[in-house]
C-alpha cells in the first residue's frame, strides 16, 4: 500500500505540472485548437481594459435635440438593435449599458476602425419582408405595429408552443395580404416570406395560405428565448428612440498589455508566496495543499481559456481572490487537524477528524460568497459581472480541490505510512506549552 500511495502522489503531481503546461501554452487535438493556451489565440477574450478599444456614449434625445428620459423596453429595444448590429458585424465581446437618465455605453475590446463602429451603430435599422425571389414585399419599418413572444396551445389542442405574433399597421395589411398569397400559390420550395433586417436574414417562416389579417403568427421550433429574440429584432426594426453621441474615446493597446503581464507577474508571485507560506506554517499538509493549488490554477487557467471567458482586470482580481479561499480551506482543515494530533490521536485520525470537523466551516463560507457573486452577476454591470463570474467559478473549484482532491492526497500521505508527528505540526511547542502551564 505505501508503495501504491507513493505512485498515486508522483501521478497527481505530474498531472497538476501537465494542466499548468497546457493551460499555458495549448494544445491541439484533430479539428480542437487550443494553440497558445490561455492568453493565445483561442484562449480567453481579453475586456476592453486588457486588450484596449473603442468606447462611445449616447444619449437619448427627441426631435429638438434635447435630452429625454424614455422608458425602459425602449432602452432595452436599443440595447437589443446595438447587440445584434456588433454580433453580426464579428464584435462578440462587447459590453451593452445604460441607466435611468437615458444613457447608453458600449464598450467595443479589439476594434480598429472607429469610424465603421460609430457608423455602425449610428445607422437606423431597416425591416424588409421579401419573397423567395429576394423581392421586397413589405417595409416593415413602418408597416410592423408590434411583435410580441407568445406561449400557447396549438390549434389542434395537442401541447403548446412558443411562437412571435405580429400586428400590422392597417395600411400594411393588404399588401401583406397580396404577398402571402403568392406565397402560398408558389407551392414547396418557394412558400415562405423572408424577413430581413440590414440585409441580414432573421427568419424564413413558411406560408400554407393566404393571411388577410391585422395579425400573423410565426411557429417553428422555437424555445422562448429564440422566440422572444426574434420578436424583439422585428419589433426593433428601427430605433424606437433618437440617439445623440455624447462622447467616443479610444483606449490604446499598449495600456491593456501593460496591465496584463503585470496582473499575471503580480498572481504568480502571489501564488509562490502562498505556496511557500504554507510549507512553512503546515509543513507535510502544507506541501499537499501546494499540489492541490497547482491543480486549482491549472483547471481555472483551462476553464477560462477553452469557454472563452471574457477577462478583465476586474476578473483577474476574482480569480486571485478565489486562490486565498481555497487555501483558506486548507488552513482551516489543517489547523482542526492540529488539535486533534495535539490532543494524543494517532495521525490517521487525526487527519480524517481534521476534514469531517471543518467542513461545515468550509461548506458555509463557499456557500455564502457564491450567493454573492450570483447577486453581483445579476447586476448586469460589465465589471462587476466580470468579477463575480471568475470568482464564483474560482469558489466552486477550490471546493471541489479542498474537500475533495486534498483529501484524498492526504489520505495517500497517511497510506504511506509516516509515523513522525514533526512532520505535521511542532509537537514540542506544544508540550512545553502544556508542561510549562501545568
Amino acid at each position: 500500500m505505501k508503495n501504491k500511495s507513493i505512485v498515486t502522489l508522483c501521478l497527481v503531481v505530474l498531472v497538476a505540472l501537465l494542466l499548468n503546461y497546457l493551460a499555458l501554452f495549448g494544445f491541439k487535438i484533430g479539428t480542437f485548437d487550443f494553440t497558445g493556451g490561455t492568453f493565445g489565440e483561442h484562449g480567453i477574450k481579453q475586456g476592453i481594459d486588457l486588450q484596449g478599444g473603442l468606447v462611445l456614449r449616447y444619449h437619448a434625445v427627441d426631435n429638438n435635440k434635447n435630452d429625454i428620459r424614455p422608458s425602459n423596453d425602449e432602452m432595452e429595444q436599443v440595447q437589443g438593435i446595438f447587440s445584434a448590429r456588433l454580433t453580426q458585424a464579428g464584435y462578440t465581446e462587447a459590453q451593452i449599458s445604460f441607466n435611468d437618465e437615458g444613457q447608453i455605453s458600449v464598450e467595443i475590446p479589439g476594434v480598429e476602425n472607429t469610424e465603421e463602429a460609430e457608423e455602425l451603430l449610428g445607422k437606423t435599422a431597416k425591416l424588409t419582408f421579401r419573397n423567395a425571389d429576394g423581392e421586397v414585399v413589405l417595409d416593415g419599418t413602418n408597416a410592423v405595429k408590434s411583435a410580441k413572444y407568445e406561449y400557447s396551445a396549438t390549434e389542434n389542442g395537442m401541447g403548446a408552443t412558443h411562437h412571435v405574433q405580429i400586428e400590422f399597421n392597417p395600411d400594411a395589411r393588404q399588401a401583406f395580404a397580396e404577398a402571402t398569397a403568392a406565397a402560398a400559390a408558389a407551392g414547396n420550395g418557394k412558400n415562405y416570406i423572408s424577413i430581413y433586417m440590414d440585409d441580414d436574414l432573421i427568419s424564413s417562416p413558411r406560408v400554407s395560405q393566404k393571411i388577410d389579417s391585422n395579425t400573423c403568427v410565426i411557429t417553428g421550433d422555437f424555445t422562448q428565448e429564440s422566440a422572444t429574440t426574434l420578436a424583439n429584432q422585428i419589433q426593433s426594426g428601427s430605433l424606437p428612440v433618437d440617439l445623440k453621441q455624447e462622447t467616443s474615446q479610444k483606449i490604446g493597446a499598449q495600456l491593456g498589455e501593460n496591465a496584463l503581464s503585470t496582473s499575471l507577474i503580480a498572481a504568480g508571485i502571489g501564488i509562490l508566496l502562498i505556496m511557500i507560506f504554507m510549507v512553512i506554517m503546515y509543513r507535510i499538509p502544507g506541501l499537499i495543499a501546494d499540489i492541490s493549488l497547482l491543480l486549482y490554477v491549472g483547471i481555472i487557467q483551462l476553464i477560462i481559456g477553452l469557454f472563452h471567458i471574457n477577462l478583465s482586470l476586474s476578473g483577474i482580481a476574482g480569480i486571485i481572490l478565489s486562490i486565498g479561499m481555497a487555501v483558506d480551506a486548507d488552513c482551516i482543515i489543517f489547523e482542526r487537524m492540529k488539535e486533534e494530533l495535539s490532543l494524543g490521536k494517532t495521525i490517521r485520525a487525526s487527519v480524517f477528524a481534521g476534514f469531517d470537523k471543518a467542513f461545515s466551516a468550509i461548506l458555509d463560507s463557499n456557500v455564502t460568497t457564491i450567493i454573492t457573486c450570483v447577486v453581483l452577476y445579476l447586476s448586469g454591470i460589465g465589471t462587476v459581472t466580470g468579477f463575480a463570474l471568475t470568482l464564483g467559478i474560482g469558489v466552486i473549484l477550490s471546493m471541489i480541490t479542498a474537500i475533495i482532491i486534498t483529501k484524498f492526497l492526504m489520505k495517500q500521505l497517511v497510506n504511506m505510512g509516516i509515523e513522525n508527528r514533526s512532520l505535521f505540526y511542532n509537537a514540542n511547542a506544544k508540550k512545553g506549552g502544556a508542561e510549562a502551564n501545568a
